[in-house]
Formats: C-alpha cells, structure tokens, sequence
C-alpha cells in the first residue's frame, strides 16, 4: 500500500464510521417519533369515542320525552287541555 493509499483510507475510514454512526442515529429518532406519533393516534381515537359519547349524552338529556317526563313528575305539570289553551295574536 503505497502512502496515498494510506492517506485515504485514514480520511476516509473516520467519514464512513460517522455515515453510520448517524445512520444509527436518525433511525433511532424515527422509532422514537414512531412510537410517540402511534401514542397521539390512539389519544386523538380516545377522544373521539369519548365526543361521540358526549353528544349523545347531551341528546338525552335534552330530549323533549325527558324533559316533559321530568316536567310532570318533579314539577306536577300538566298537559293543558284545548280549554286552558289561548292563542294570541301578534301585530
């Protein structure tokens, strides 16, 4: 091996080691950022499922069946008959 053989092979054996060194590196990170970005899907899926809970929790509570319901029950309210009815008229 001649002296500019050796010359290159010490510049450039450092170059390849650090080429793989960061090989190693950036494939690390995208495990990492894999792991995290698989973590905020099933956070974002979570919520979904607890929003679609919610608004049909929230359709419950305000249906007019319930609210009559609670109407009569709690508050001793009655249906008017076609008597206690009166229509106003608005100019």
């Amino acid at each position: 091996m001649t002296g500019a053989e050796k010359f290159w092979l010490v510049m450039i054996l450092p170059l390849v080691l650090l080429s793989a060194l960061a090989v190693v590196y950036v494939k690390y990170e995208e495990r990492v950022l894999f792991t995290q970005l698989q973590r905020e899907i099933n956070f974002q899926d979570r919520l979904a499922v607890e929003w679609s809970r919610l608004q049909l929790e929230r359709n419950t509570w305000s249906s007019n069946s319930r609210i009559e319901k609670i109407a009569k029950q709690k508050l001793g309210l009655q249906t008017p008959t076609a008597e206690q009815i009166i229509f106003i008229k608005v100019k």
